[in-house]
């Protein structure tokens, strides 16, 4: 991540500790009663009118469409226009847009849609 032009320190704490709280730990329950769990909900500038926000909820039963139990927008602005986004919009299960495309895309764990995504970020050239 070092290594990438558009590193901040925001994006090395966000993979770090908030990472801890997309996964579940070995003593952590989940109950059937708990209700949606906001998880994240950050922007992040990379540039003049660039930046991403990530919103992350942990929910007591997947969305239709999705094997697991996350909610989650991650998406890339680019003067004012979203040219990259991760969901899982209910139905349409797991996919991305890139710039006018939407692509199926294939959810393995939140580290590795935080890494897929951030990845994809790089490759823009504002």
């Amino acid at each position: 991540m070092g290594s990438s032009p558009y590193f901040c320190p925001a994006k090395a704490v966000f993979c770090g500790e908030v990472l801890d709280t997309l996964t579940t730990p070995f003593a952590v329950v989940n109950m059937s009663n708990m209700g949606p769990i906001l998880l994240l909900n950050e922007r992040h500038v990379l540039a003049e009118e660039v930046f991403v926000e990530m919103v992350v909820w942990s929910l007591p039963s997947p969305v239709l469409g999705s094997p697991h139990r996350f909610k989650y927008r991650l998406a890339l602005v680019v003067k004012g226009a979203c040219v990259l986004r991760f969901d899982n919009e209910a139905g349409k299960g797991d996919h991305k847009h890139i710039g006018g495309k939407e692509i199926p895309y294939v959810f393995i764990s939140a580290e590795a849609l935080l890494h897929d995504f951030w990845n994809e970020v790089d490759r823009w050239r504002f």
